[in-house]
């Protein structure tokens, strides 16, 4: 299964204090909006998202069709033939893309760990 680009979205309470500290630790902003309340930063192959108001708790995030400088690439495995194969596998979803499993283009699942910890897989392509 291919999962995509991999990054941590962190839930900030204040996106200027997280932006300076994070720039302190070497990371640089590479996307994100700061008027819209998120960024995102980069430090070599090591990305992160910081989302003021936007969720509760920090969340791990694939993005399927990307690469880690999020450029799109010819090949990977679509979101909903990932959905499929995590509910073939006994997985059971908090967000489904919906039961046509032969679309395509933008959409994302949500799958909890054994742990609490969420992991949204969001396909922007």
């Amino acid at each position: 299964m291919k999962l995509g680009a991999f990054s941590v979205s962190l839930a900030v309470s204040d996106l200027a204090a997280s932006k300076a500290f994070y720039q302190t630790l070497g990371f640089e902003v590479f996307g994100g909006d700061e008027s819209m309340n998120y960024l995102i930063l980069r430090n070599g192959n090591s990305t992160i998202g910081l989302f003021q108001g936007m969720f509760e708790g920090n969340i791990l995030t694939f993005n399927p069709g990307w690469d880690a400088d999020a450029s799109e690439v010819a090949e990977f495995d679509d979101v909903r033939a990932i959905q499929s194969g995590l509910e073939s596998a006994g997985l059971m979803l908090d967000q489904r893309v919906g039961d046509d499993d032969s679309g395509s283009g933008p959409a994302s699942i949500v799958v909890t760990d054994p742990d609490g910890n969420i992991i949204l897989i969001d396909q922007h392509v």
